[in-house]
């Protein structure tokens, strides 16, 4: 893979080019955010880009914000000292679709860079999931409510299209959980709640609607007609 890999501290920077160099990635460095952005925009295309959110210049949040705002769906796995959940809420609204706290394992780093990558290519899906007015193109990344283009993170994208690839049926947490995050140990499944919540407000909110509802005691389920 081509990554790009955003942050300030420079010993780390260079900790993380040898070792996803040595994975047989190609990487690229900036320790700014206006470089950062500079290179998301101009020196790609990457396949992924690893990006710390306390950066001079430039925050990673505004960086990651901007990248969406001009269409841009490279997977975006974020690293930050900062823990609280509002950090990591910020994080997945402003477009990230991975979120890892210093310290990391390195190892568990690159397994999240292979995931976000995989589902960024997308798995064997019917081309179009629909939900009333509310459509999904997995292969695409598209998501539309009636004429209303969506932009979703990939992440977004895999838990809306486990609940639309089901409609009326009830998905535990756990069930998205090993499907999205293909099956990692010692995630607590209530993750699944941050982006249901991110998800409603991008594809219900603004049109008044209700699709993803919940199954007190178990998970969701996707309004048949799309709320």
């Amino acid at each position: 893979m081509r990554i790009l890999v955003v942050e300030d501290e420079v010993g780390l920077a260079e900790s993380l080019r040898r070792g996803l160099s040595a994975d047989g990635h190609w990487i690229d460095l900036a320790h700014d955010g206006h470089r950062g952005l500079e290179l998301a925009r101009t020196g790609g295309p990457y396949d992924a880009v690893v990006l710390d959110l306390m950066l001079p210049g430039l925050s990673g949040y505004e960086i990651c914000r901007r990248m969406r705002a001009h269409g841009d769906p490279t997977p975006v796995v974020i690293l930050t000292a900062k823990d609280g959940e509002y950090d990591e809420a910020e994080g997945l609204d402003s477009g990230a679709d991975d979120y890892l706290t210093k310290p990391f394992s390195f190892v568990v780093l690159a397994a999240r860079l292979r995931a976000v990558t995989r589902r960024a290519a997308g798995p064997a899906q019917p081309s179009v999931l629909q939900a009333g007015d509310l459509t999904l193109d997995p292969r695409g990344r598209r998501c539309r409510r009636g004429p209303h283009e969506i932009e979703l993170t990939a992440r977004e994208l895999g838990v809306l299209a486990c609940l639309m690839g089901q409609p009326g049926r009830a998905v535990a947490k756990q069930d998205i959980l090993d499907e999205v995050w293909d099956g990692p140990h010692g995630i607590d499944p209530n993750i699944v709640e941050v982006y249901v919540s991110s998800l409603r407000r991008k594809i219900d909110a603004p049109f008044g609607r209700r699709s993803i509802l919940t199954v007190h005691g178990t998970g969701y389920r996707m309004a048949p007609d799309g709320g």
